[in-house]
């Protein structure tokens, strides 16, 4: 059931691209509909992110339908009665935006919280996969619709309607699912978490699934990172699937349309391929995703300007990891949190990822097709370089509960146990110290370090 938000969220945030160029009147504003859109979507994540964790991953969900379905209807209504200005629209998508974002994190959190420990990276998986299943039916229904009526106003029309039945429908689902126990739980109401572990048969969780406590600050060295690797994952995403194709030099801008095809026909086959690897270790996932990406950037550079074939089949194998990636993230952002902080910090992550992506569609639109290229594998290369840190030093959360993987804060027990010797002889000399040593003093920037890992 969860897996039908990421399908919606596909449907609706794929909405205004689909239609946008069949209403006259807003396509010479696209731009500015769709950067109101973006900022909405960031603020959609953060603020219900937050809320996914004081009101409840079942109530939030609720709650951004209702927004995003009231958007759409809106927007719909506006449309027919022939009162869509420029207002109306920037108003009624963004609403639609705010709700989409806000699902992120409640989400993944519930995604993550019903999931099995030793299935959990194979739902993390297939579950967001459902976006770009949704993103491709409601483009697909917009040009049918198109095609059958030969009047855009009459399309537009039925695309939304068409959302907004489905919205519905999912209303339905959604207010029968039940709250995550792990959340109840964290709140305190143990006699609910056990009522729905019986009535579903999910898994009440032993010990306190709050996990460490505290606020995201002891984490700070996990949001770091994958807010980086999230915000590498959406821009080589959009380089090399929308920036690319209309980039001044770019070889083979006469076949933008197949280029965008390509990419999401990668893009979606991929994450079925990593379902053999995601549970057995993140931490190898993580790095061969990165790795695979630089590697296909490096071809997709070396065929630029040679024969179309060979270029699409680079592009096609870079969507993989680029899906990979995603699919690897979403899985890490939903289990290195604690349950009380779970839903805020996906959001977080997302939010700030997708505020980089904004700002840098202004310097896309201007660059041309070999600093993009350029840009592609510098991307790629970072991301290698923080996925073979995160290789050495961070944990293994394949096949471990939640609980367990909360609870690792700032001890220096949860680091790894295969240290590099410069971290192992800090441990040692920090325990050794006197206490007005500068290596035992709690604001040392060898404690911080250390404290920060994980």
């Amino acid at each position: 059931m969860i897996a039908s938000s990421f399908l919606m969220d596909g449907i609706l945030f794929s909405l205004v691209p689909a239609t946008l160029y069949l209403v006259e009147p807003l396509s010479g504003h696209a731009t500015a509909i769709l950067a109101a859109d973006s900022i909405s979507f960031v603020a959609g994540a953060l603020v219900l992110g937050r809320l996914g964790d004081r009101m409840g991953r079942r109530s939030t969900l609720v709650t951004s339908l209702l927004i995003y379905t009231a958007g759409a209807a809106a927007f719909a209504a506006a449309f027919q009665l022939g009162r869509l200005d420029l207002a109306v629209a920037i108003a009624t998508t963004s609403l639609v935006n705010f709700g989409v974002g806000g699902e992120t994190g409640p989400a993944y959190a519930a995604l993550a919280e019903y999931a099995p420990a030793r299935r959990r990276g194979w739902v993390m998986v297939l579950a967001p996969n459902f976006w770009n299943v949704g993103a491709a039916l409601i483009a697909a229904l917009s040009l049918r619709y198109a095609e059958l009526t030969g009047d855009p106003r009459a399309a537009t029309t039925y695309t939304f309607a068409t959302a907004v039945v489905l919205a519905l429908l999912l209303l339905i689902i959604r207010y029968h699912i039940p709250e995550s126990p792990r959340w109840l739980l964290a709140r305190g109401r143990a006699r609910e978490a056990e009522e729905v572990s019986r009535r579903y048969g999910v898994r009440v969780p032993a010990g306190n699934p709050a996990g460490a406590g505290g606020g995201l600050g002891r984490y700070a060295w996990r949001l770091l990172l994958l807010t980086a690797s999230f915000t590498i994952q959406l821009l080589a995403y959009n380089v090399a699937s929308y920036y690319l194709p209309y980039a001044p030099g770019f070889a083979y801008g006469y076949a933008a349309a197949l280029n965008v095809a390509v990419s999401n026909v990668g893009a979606s086959v991929g994450a079925f391929l990593l379902l053999p690897l995601i549970d057995r270790s993140r931490r190898s996932s993580f790095l061969l995703s990165m790795a695979g990406g630089l590697a296909t950037a490096l071809v997709l550079m070396a065929a630029h300007g040679g024969p179309l074939a060979i270029y699409m089949v680079a592009l096609f194998a870079n969507m993989i990891f680029v899906e990979w990636t995603w699919a690897v993230v979403s899985a890490l952002e939903s289990e290195l949190f604690p349950t009380a902080r779970r839903s805020t910090a996906v959001g977080l992550v997302t939010a700030l990822s997708w505020l980089v992506n904004t700002a840098a569609i202004v310097w896309g639109g201007e660059a041309g097709a070999w600093s993009l290229l350029w840009l592609l594998a510098a991307l790629w290369g970072s991301g290698v370089a923080i996925a073979a840190l995160w290789r050495a030093l961070g944990i293994e959360s394949s096949g471990r509960e939640l609980e367990e993987l909360g609870r690792e804060g700032s001890s220096p027990r949860s680091l790894p146990a295969r240290r590099p010797p410069f971290l192992r002889n800090l441990c040692r000399n920090r325990r050794k110290a006197p206490a007005s040593s500068a290596l035992a003093h709690p604001r040392s920037r060898f404690y911080i370090f250390e404290s920060k890992l994980q």
